[in-house]
C-alpha cells in the first residue's frame, strides 16, 4: 500500500498531466500528445487510488477494472467516428449514474459509523466511515450538502445524457417534446428536491435521497426532450459539463483532492465550451437550456427558385476552372465516411496549383471539433483547415465553395429572414462565392428541419447523392 503522502504527491502529478492535456487539445499539432498526458493521469490516478490507504477487497477492484478494460476496448473498436456524439452522451450518464451511486453509499456508511459509535464497535468501520466518525455536527451537515448535490446533479445528468444519446442515435425524435405546462414541470420539481434536501439535512433518512435521485432524474429528462436537434451539440457540451460538477461534489464527499479537481476542470471547461457554442450560434445559454431551438415565431421568408442540379462532369468543369476553393463540411460528410474522398480531392486539386481550403463552423457536426478530428483523421493539413472568423471574409473572392452535408451553418436565412429559427446565427456565408456546389442526398430541410434559401439561389448547383460515391466518382474526372 502507498502511504497518504505518497498518494497525495501522486494526485498533484495526475492533476499537472489532467491540465495539459486540457491544455494541449487546444491545438491540432499538440493534440495527440495532449491524448497521452491524459492518458498518464488516468492511470497514476487509478493506481494511487487503489493501491492507497484504506482501500479494500483489491480482487474486486481488479475483476471491475478488468470487466470496463474489456468494455472499453469492445466499443473503442466499433465506434464509427460518426457515432462519436451518442458514445460522449454515453460516458456522461456514466459519469452521473456514479455520483448517485456514490452519494447513496456514502449516506449507507455514515449510519453505519453512527451505528457503530453507538454500539461501541467502531474499530470495525471502513476507511470512509471512520472519517465520517470523527466528523463534527457541522461537518456532518456539509457532508450531507455535498451527497444532496452530487445525487441531484448526477440524477440530471445520467437521464439527459440517456436522452440526449437517444436523439443522437437516432432513436428518440429530435424535435422538442414537453409535458403539457412546459417549464413549470421542471420548477416544481426541482423545488420538490430543495424540499426533500433540507429534510434531509433534518434528520429524515436516504428515502429522500433516494426521492431526489427519481425526481432528478424526471428533470433530466424532460430538459433535454425540450431541446430540439439542432441544440444538441451544446447539450453534450453542458452535459459533460454537469458530470464534472457532480463529480467535484463527490469529490468533496469522500474527500479526495483530485476527483474535486478533475470534476472542477470538466465542469468549468464544459461550461466555457457551452458559452463559446452559444456565442457562435446567437443563442442564450439559458434559453437553449430551457427552451430548445425556438424562433421568433412569425411566417418564414418565402423561398424563390428552383434547385438546380449538377453531374460530376459539371463539377470537375467548375473546379478545372476554379483558382481559390474553400469546402465547408457538416454531419452529412460524416454519416457517408466521406473524408478520405475529400481529402483525396485536396491533394489532387493542391498539385494542380489551386488554392484549397476548409471553413470550420463551431458548431458543425453534432460535437465540437467534430470536422476537424475527421479531417485530422484523414490526414487533411492543419494549415488548412480554418475557423469560420478566419475565412468568412474569403468568399466574396473565391470561385468555388463546396457544401459536403451541411445546412444550417450556411444557411443565409439567418442574416435575411428575421422570423428563422436561426436568425442573427454567425453563418459561412459560401452563397457570396462565385459558384457553390452542394452536395446533398436529397431535396430534405436536413436534421433541424429548417430549410435553406441557398439550394435555390442562381449560383448554387445541388450534387445529389451519398457524399463518398459522389466524390468517388469526381475524383475519376480529376487526375
Amino acid at each position: 500500500m502507498m502511504e497518504t503522502g505518497l498518494v497525495a504527491a501522486a494526485y498533484v502529478v495526475a492533476g499537472v498531466l489532467f491540465i495539459l492535456a486540457l491544455g494541449g487539445l487546444s491545438n491540432q499539432e499538440k493534440a495527440k500528445r495532449a491524448i497521452w498526458y491524459g492518458m498518464a493521469g488516468m492511470a497514476l490516478a487509478v493506481a494511487a487510488t487503489v493501491f492507497g490507504p484504506g482501500a479494500g477487497a483489491l480482487w474486486l477492484v481488479a475483476v471491475m477494472v478488468a470487466l470496463g478494460g474489456v468494455a472499453g476496448a469492445v466499443v473503442a473498436a466499433r465506434v464509427q467516428m460518426t457515432q462519436m456524439p451518442e458514445l460522449v452522451a454515453g460516458f456522461h450518464s456514466l459519469v452521473g449514474l456514479a455520483a448517485v451511486f456514490i452519494g447513496l453509499n456514502a449516506d449507507l456508511e455514515a449510519g453505519r459509523a453512527a451505528r457503530a459509535i453507538a454500539a461501541g464497535t467502531a474499530e470495525q468501520l471502513t476507511a470512509f466511515a471512520a472519517v465520517v466518525a470523527k466528523k463534527t455536527p457541522v461537518e456532518l451537515s456539509i457532508m450531507q450538502v455535498e451527497i444532496f448535490l452530487g445525487i441531484f446533479i448526477g440524477a440530471i445528468t445520467f437521464t439527459g445524457s440517456v436522452v440526449a444519446y437517444g436523439k443522437l442515435a437516432g432513436r428518440i425524435d429530435g424535435k422538442p417534446t414537453k409535458l403539457p405546462g412546459g417549464h413549470a414541470w421542471n420548477a416544481g420539481a426541482a423545488l420538490f428536491c430543495l424540499i426533500l434536501g433540507l429534510a434531509y439535512l433534518n434528520g429524515a433518512g436516504i428515502w429522500t435521497m433516494i426521492l431526489v435521485a427519481l425526481v432528478a432524474g424526471f428533470i433530466g429528462w424532460h430538459l433535454i426532450m425540450g431541446i430540439g436537434g439542432a441544440d444538441m451539440p451544446v447539450v453534450v457540451s453542458m452535459l459533460n459539463s454537469y458530470s464534472g460538477w457532480a463529480a467535484a461534489a463527490i469529490g468533496f464527499t469522500l474527500g479526495n483532492d483530485l476527483l474535486i479537481v478533475t470534476g472542477a476542470l470538466v465542469g468549468s471547461s464544459g461550461a466555457i465550451l457551452s458559452y463559446i457554442m452559444c456565442r457562435a450560434m446567437n443563442r442564450h445559454f439559458v434559453s437553449v437550456i430551457l427552451g430548445g431551438f425556438g424562433g421568433t415565431g412569425g411566417p418564414a421568408m418565402a423561398i424563390e427558385g428552383e434547385q438546380i442540379p449538377i453531374d460530376a462532369d459539371g463539377v470537375a468543369q467548375l473546379l478545372e476552372d476554379a483558382d481559390s476553393i474553400i469546402i465547408v463540411p457538416g454531419y452529412g460528410m460524416a454519416v457517408a465516411q466521406a473524408q478520405g474522398s475529400v481529402s483525396e480531392l485536396v491533394r489532387r486539386l493542391r498539385a494542380r496549383g489551386k488554392n484549397v481550403r476548409f471553413g470550420i463552423h463551431p458548431v458543425a457536426g453534432r460535437l465540437p471539433g467534430h470536422m476537424n478530428v475527421l479531417l485530422a483523421e484523414a490526414k487533411v493539413p492543419y494549415d488548412i483547415v480554418l475557423d469560420m472568423e478566419e475565412i468568412n471574409h474569403d468568399f466574396p473572392n473565391t470561385d468555388v465553395a463546396i457544401v459536403i452535408g451541411s445546412n444550417d451553418i450556411v444557411n443565409p436565412a439567418a442574416q435575411e429572414d428575421p422570423n428563422s429559427p436561426i436568425a442573427g446565427m454567425p453563418v459561412l456565408e459560401v452563397w457570396k462565392a462565385r459558384h457553390v456546389i452542394v452536395l446533398k442526398r436529397g431535396q430534405g430541410t436536413g436534421y433541424s428541419g429548417i430549410e435553406n434559401p441557398l439550394f435555390y439561389k442562381p449560383n448554387t448547383r445541388m450534387f445529389f447523392g451519398d457524399a463518398k460515391k459522389s466524390l468517388d466518382e469526381l475524383l475519376a474526372r480529376i487526375s
